[in-house]
């Protein structure tokens, strides 16, 4: 099964309050894809041991510029599902920009999600 990172966001994926992600890839990705959600999967270290955080799975995938979250209540409510409730479309772009190396105009594939089952030890 596949696996899907979730480094920054854990504690939210852990209490089931993020359904949405936005990624640089992805954009093959299907609805109804189960998904592996995962602390970290790449550059463990040797011996290192993936974290499961659950199962998800997809409800929607789509391509947008990121700047669709700038000033709207669209963005406010996206950063809320993307784990971050306390900032607006504006703050988590930002974030999303900061982190990633991108433009605020540049294409991003949202992931919409929905939880299956509980975090796997």
């Amino acid at each position: 099964m596949r696996h899907m990172s979730f480094s920054l966001t854990t504690p939210q994926m852990l209490a089931r309050t993020k359904t949405v992600t936005r990624r640089l890839g992805w954009a093959n990705l299907q609805p109804g894809t189960l998904l592996q959600a995962v602390e970290k999967s790449q550059g463990l270290g040797k011996g290192g041991k993936v974290r499961k955080l659950g199962m998800i799975r997809v409800v929607s995938v789509r391509r947008e510029q990121l700047s669709r979250l700038v000033g709207t209540v669209y963005g406010r409510e996206e950063a809320a599902r993307e784990g971050f409730p306390d900032l607006d479309g504006l703050g988590f772009a930002c974030l999303f920009v900061q982190k990633m190396g991108i433009l605020f105009e540049d294409l991003v594939t949202r992931i919409e999600f929905e939880h299956v089952e509980g975090p796997t030890p």
